[in-house]
C-alpha cells in the first residue's frame, strides 16, 4: 500500500511494517501522526495479516518461511523507493511489535546508511541473539527503540541485546523503555519519530 507524497515526486520514503494481526493501512494512519510533507509510505502487507508464526523469539526455522517473506518485502520497499530514485539514505523503516522484529532484522542483516530505523515495540528475532552474528555499517543511521519495561510479548533483555548489536554496527542508536506501559505507542514515541522523520526531508 502506498501513500503521503506521490512515489515520483516525494523527497524521502517511510517503509511501514505492521504488527500481528494488524494491516498496511492500520499502520499507515498511524503514520499520519507523524506526516511529513514530501514523505512517500510504502507499506507492504502480510499474507492473512501476520508475517511469521511463532514468537519472534522462538527458533528462526520455526518462523521460516514468513520472516524470510517479510524480509524480502521490506526489501522490495526500499527498491521501490530506490526505484523512484529516493537513495536509501532518505528511507526510513518502520516497524511496531511484529513488524518492528522484521524492521530491526532487516536494516541489522543489510546494514548501510539508512534515512533512520525505528522499532516501537521490538527486537531482533530469533531464540537468542549473538552480536557475531551481525557485521558490517550503519554509517551512524538513527536507530531508534522504544518498548515497555514489562512488556508481555517482547522480553526486556531482547531490547538491550538488539541496541548493543545497532550500536556494533556503528547506529546512532537511542533506546527508551517506558515503566508500566504495556504494548503499545506512546506519545514520546511519536514525538521523537516525528523529529527522525522530519530530519530526513529537511
Amino acid at each position: 500500500m502506498t501513500a503521503g507524497a506521490p512515489l515520483d515526486a516525494a523527497e524521502a520514503a517511510l517503509v511501514l511494517v505492521h504488527g500481528r494481526g494488524a494491516t498496511a493501512q492500520s499502520i499507515v494512519q498511524m503514520a499520519d501522526e507523524f506526516h511529513q510533507h514530501g514523505v512517500a509510505y510504502l507499506a507492504p502487507q502480510a499474507a492473512r495479516n501476520t508475517w511469521y508464526p511463532n514468537a519472534f523469539t522462538a527458533p528462526v526455522e520455526s518462523n521460516e518461511p514468513g520472516r524470510t517473506s517479510g524480509l524480502q518485502a521490506i526489501r522490495d520497499s526500499v527498491s521501490k523507493a530506490n526505484e523512484a530514485e529516493i537513495p536509501t539514505d532518505r528511507v526510513m523503516v518502520l516497524g511496531f511489535s511484529q513488524g518492528a522484529c522484521l524492521a530491526s532484522e532487516f536494516v541489522a542483516r543489510n546494514p548501510t546508511l539508512y534515512g533512520g530505523l525505528a522499532v516501537l515495540s521490538g527486537g531482533l528475532i530469533g531464540k537468542s541473539v549473538d552480536p557475531d552474528d551481525y557485521d558490517g555499517d550503519l554509517e551512524n543511521t538513527p536507530v531508534f527503540l522504544g518498548c515497555s519495561d514489562v512488556d508481555p510479548h517482547i522480553p526486556e533483555e531482547r531490547v538491550h541485546k538488539s541496541a548493543m548489536v545497532f550500536e556494533q554496527l556503528n547506529g546512532d542508536v537511542t533506546k527508551r523503555l517506558y515503566e508500566g506501559m504495556g504494548h503499545g505507542i506512546n506519545q514520546d514515541e511519536v514525538d521523537y519519530v516525528s523529529e527522525m522523520v522530519t530530519d530526513i526531508v529537511a
